[in-house]
């Protein structure tokens, strides 16, 4: 399952994803990060809709998603 969230969401042309299983393997709960351009100019929720819709297949059998989804300049910001 990680692989397909990253595979999917490689879709938004990220800058970076990052995914972390935290059910042991399982495939039910998720952090996932991403940076992308795309979310730029738009708020948490239309972003993170973004992403629901990108995983929206996978979504009816996870049971927790964490969400980080940030621009390149937040992510910049961040990472300094």
């Amino acid at each position: 399952m990680k692989s397909t969230i990253e595979r999917k969401l490689s879709q938004l042309n990220p800058l970076h994803i990052e995914v972390v299983d935290f059910s042991d393997g399982c495939g039910l709960k998720f952090d996932v990060k991403v940076v992308s351009q795309e979310f730029e100019g738009k708020s948490l929720v239309q972003r993170h809709r973004i992403v629901h819709k990108q995983l929206e297949e996978e979504m009816k059998s996870i049971h927790a998603l964490t969400l980080k989804t940030l621009t390149p300049s937040q992510w910049s910001a961040n990472s300094t």
